[in-house]
């Protein structure tokens, strides 16, 4: 005689068992089904994860033969088994980084940081007693510098909102190689560039820590290749800031930020110290932004104001004076499947933290002391690029413009002055072509920088025995990504 195997629970149960790992495979997100036949549990999966919970179930089932289980506790012990496997998933940890190596070659001396690793503008024609132009020399380097490393993770919800934090490193180091001491620079050293912490709630934003100035909008930014990222004309850097997004609308964003220079910070005064004309003002840099968001469109325009106290001591006497400016900004960027357009423009004082052209000026008062001045910049962009995930060429367009400040300074301390002659504006033009493959990336890129000097006068502008000096830089980026 054929035995038939013993009924584990009713049909009933069976049913709700069913149902309750249905819903658990469906939460998981996997491709999963439950069958039952003959009052026999089958349950086919993909995911090891949720291995154990089901087998759980299955063998709690067969209680059901010895001890008849109400509905409730059948699905209090599946809901207990589900919160004991989300807790595996409050974190979420991942790496990401690039391992990074520039190629370049330049016809000009400029002004550059980290062993020209990155170019600014061309320096000013200097004559030897030959009539030789000494910066009219090239120079070239193979630098790894910039490969960075970085981890985002998210935790637990706290107050009710996502809380997710980033940290990420460069070895771009902080400080420039003295070149009349040795063993003075920290190139190749781990440099902080991201530290921040953000909580989301559904219709606000909160971000704590180091991160992109406001005015850096990295969807937003120059796609060139050249690791200067297109500085001189587009603001540059991070800060430690306090930082509110509030949703307007679906398509409309307000942010305001507050910050505070470290890394990238104003030039210093007579009597200042490295960053003390930021740590000696009590008020941060205040910032102000509406940004504007669809599925091609990405706009926005914004303000800021920033005011400070460069010493605290001149000519003996305790000082109070202040480097009082405000900054003006909009951008613009189109995308489709096709073609990447965008634009930026930014005017206002002292915006040499920026990576800009400007700084300001020290006027003399009748006590001795030294009172200061915001100098004027003003910059524009355009960078075009085919949307192409293989191979996309673009190109690059900017111009920046000294506007000098109040005539009758005795001191100036800007970004594009040397001794008696200074620059009056600052244009480039770069191609390049992107050649992507998964997750490497070779950009070879040419790159012309034209500057125009001139003999400083009482404003801080150029006028007379003008000079124009340019620069032609050949790079290719080789670029693995994590």
């Amino acid at each position: 005689m054929r035995r038939h195997p013993k009924k584990l629970c009713n049909s009933a149960q069976l049913k709700y068992i069913r149902n309750a790992a249905l819903k658990l495979i469906s939460r998981c997100n996997v491709a999963n089904f439950v069958v039952v036949k003959n009052n026999y549990i089958l349950i086919i999966m993909r995911t090891s994860i949720l291995l154990s919970t089901l087998f759980t179930i299955f063998i709690s089932s067969t209680a059901v033969a010895q001890e008849e289980i109400s509905r409730e506790d059948l699905m209090k012990r599946i809901e207990t088994l589900e919160a004991e496997q989300a807790k595996s998933k409050l974190w979420d940890i991942n790496f990401y980084g690039n391992i990074r190596t520039d190629y370049s070659f330049d016809s000009r001396q400029s002004a550059y940081s980290r062993e020209y690793n990155l170019n600014l503008y061309p320096l000013d024609e200097k004559l030897d007693k030959n009539g030789e132009d000494i910066n009219a020399a090239g120079s070239s380097n193979f630098l790894s510098i910039t490969s960075r490393v970085g981890v985002k993770f998210r935790g637990p919800d706290v107050w009710g909102a996502k809380a997710t934090g980033q940290i990420e490193a460069d070895f771009f180091g902080n400080t420039e190689l003295n070149k009349s001491v040795a063993a003075t620079g920290s190139t190749g050293l781990l440099r902080l560039r991201h530290a921040a912490a953000t909580l989301t709630w559904p219709k606000t934003t909160i971000t704590l820590g180091q991160t992109w100035y406001p005015t850096y909008i990295p969807e937003v930014s120059p796609g060139v290749g050249n690791f200067n990222s297109s500085m001189m004309f587009n603001p540059f850097g991070w800060a430690g800031q306090i930082k509110l997004v509030q949703q307007l609308t679906p398509e409309l964003n307000l942010n305001v930020v507050a910050y505070k220079d470290r890394e990238f910070q104003a030039p210093n005064a007579v009597g200042a110290s490295a960053n003390s004309a930021t740590f000696n003002s009590l008020m941060p840099t205040l910032h102000g932004q509406l940004q504007y968001h669809s599925k091609k469109i990405l706009a926005g325009a914004g303000a800021e104001y920033q005011s400070l106290k460069p010493v605290l001591e001149s000519a003996g006497l305790k000082s109070d004076e202040k480097v009082n400016s405000a900054a003006f900004f909009g951008y613009f960027k189109y995308a489709d499947e096709k073609v990447i357009a965008k634009l930026y423009g930014i005017t206002g004082g002292n915006l040499h933290h920026f990576v800009m052209l400007g700084g300001f000026a020290g006027y003399a008062e009748p006590n001795g002391q030294e009172s200061y001045q915001a100098t004027k910049t003003t910059s524009a962009w355009i960078d075009l690029a085919s949307a192409n995930p293989k191979i996309a060429p673009g190109a690059f367009f900017g111009y920046t413009k000294n506007a000098g400040v109040d005539a009758g300074f005795q001191n100036l301390y800007m970004r594009g002055a040397a001794g008696a002659r200074i620059i009056d504006d600052v244009w480039r033009a770069s191609a390049r072509i992107d050649f992507k493959q998964n997750k490497f990336n070779i950009s070879p890129e040419i790159e012309y920088t034209a500057a125009r000097w001139g003999d400083t006068n009482t404003s801080a502008t150029a006028d007379g025995n003008m000079k124009n000096v340019a620069n032609v830089r050949g790079l290719i980026r080789v670029m693995y990504s994590l």
